[in-house]
C-alpha cells in the first residue's frame, strides 16, 4: 500500500520536474537571439535582447523607451558591439534613418534554401552598401559567436542630425517563418550626429577677426597677423613686424659731425687748460 502510494508520488514529481524544465526551454528557444549593447538601444532589453522580433527596431512588447541618445559627429567611424544569445547561421546589417523611421530600407529579400528546405535560405549582401545601408554581410558565421562582437561602421560624411535612428538587424538562416520577426531580428539606436568642430592644430591659431595665421604665429586683438617661420607673436596693436636689427654701418655725414664734435671738445680743452696757465 504505501509502496503504491510512494510510486505514485514519484512518478508525479517526475511529471512536474519534466513539464518545468520543458516550460523553461520552450520560450527561450523561439524568442531572442541578440542584444544591442552599444551604442545604447532606444528600449531596454531583457539578457535575451526581447524586443527584437518586429520591424523596424523590434517594436514588439511593452519595454520602456531607454531615452539615451548617443552622439557621435559627422564622417565619424563608430564601434557597435552586439552578442549573439541564440544561435542561427547568418550576418548583419547596418542601416541609417537620419529624419524618420520610414527611411530605413526594406529588408532584403530572401530566397528559400533547398538543402536542407527552409523558407529563410540566403539574402543578398550589400557590397559596397549604399546609403542608408552603412554596413553589410557583417560577421558571417554559421557556428556561435562567443561572447560579445564588435565591429565599426563610418558614418556619412556632411550628414548631421539632432535625433536619428541606427538600426542593425540580424539575417537568421534556417529560422522558422511560424516566429514572429520571420529571418530577421532587429535593434536600434537613438543617435545625434553633430557638425566636426575643428579645433586650432599645434602650429595655428585663430584670432578674434577670424584671421587664421601659419606657420606657428600667434594672432592678436586687432586681427591681423603676419606669420613667419619663426613662431612670431602678435603684438596689441595688431601688426607684426620683424624686430630692428642692430646695424655696425655708419652714414657718412653722421660720421663727420661726429668727427667735427669730437675735435671742438679738444679745441675746447686746450682753451681751458690755457687759462689755468695764465692765471699762475
Amino acid at each position: 500500500m504505501s509502496k503504491n502510494v510512494f510510486s505514485k508520488r514519484s512518478l508525479g514529481w517526475v511529471g512536474v520536474a519534466a513539464g518545468g524544465a520543458a516550460v523553461a526551454l520552450a520560450p527561450h528557444g523561439a524568442s531572442a537571439h541578440f542584444t544591442l549593447d552599444e551604442p545604447a538601444s532606444w528600449r531596454s532589453q531583457d539578457s535575451f535582447g526581447n524586443p527584437q522580433k518586429l520591424g523596424p527596431c523590434g517594436d514588439d512588447g511593452t519595454a520602456a523607451p531607454t531615452g539615451e541618445v548617443t552622439a557621435f559627429q559627422t564622417g565619424q567611424t563608430i564601434t557597435i558591439t552586439i552578442r549573439e544569445t541564440i544561435f542561427h547561421p547568418g550576418h548583419y546589417r547596418v542601416a541609417l534613418a537620419l529624419n524618420d523611421r520610414s527611411e530605413l530600407p526594406p529588408e532584403p529579400t530572401v530566397t528559400p534554401a533547398t538543402s536542407p528546405p527552409s523558407p529563410c535560405g540566403t539574402v543578398p549582401i550589400m557590397d559596397p552598401p549604399v546609403f542608408p545601408v552603412l554596413a553589410d554581410g557583417v560577421l558571417v558565421h554559421t557556428s556561435p559567436l562567443s561572447g560579445p562582437q564588435t565591429f565599426d561602421v563610418t558614418l556619412p560624411a556632411g550628414m548631421t542630425c539632432t535625433h536619428c535612428t541606427l538600426q542593425i538587424i540580424e539575417f537568421m538562416s534556417q529560422h522558422p517563418l511560424n516566429n514572429p520577426g520571420g529571418c530577421f531580428y532587429h535593434h536600434c539606436a537613438d543617435i545625434s550626429i553633430q557638425d566636426v568642430v575643428v579645433s586650432p592644430d599645434a602650429g595655428m591659431s585663430i584670432d578674434d577677426a577670424g584671421t587664421t595665421s601659419d606657420a606657428g604665429a600667434t594672432g592678436t586683438d586687432g586681427g591681423s597677423t603676419i606669420g613667419r617661420d619663426s613662431g612670431a607673436t602678435g603684438n596689441d596693436a595688431g601688426s607684426t613686424t620683424p624686430p630692428p636689427q642692430a646695424c655696425a654701418c655708419s652714414v657718412p655725414g653722421e660720421q663727420r659731425a661726429a668727427n667735427g664734435a669730437g675735435l671742438g671738445l679738444v679745441a675746447l680743452g686746450l682753451v681751458g687748460a690755457w687759462r689755468r696757465r695764465t692765471k699762475r
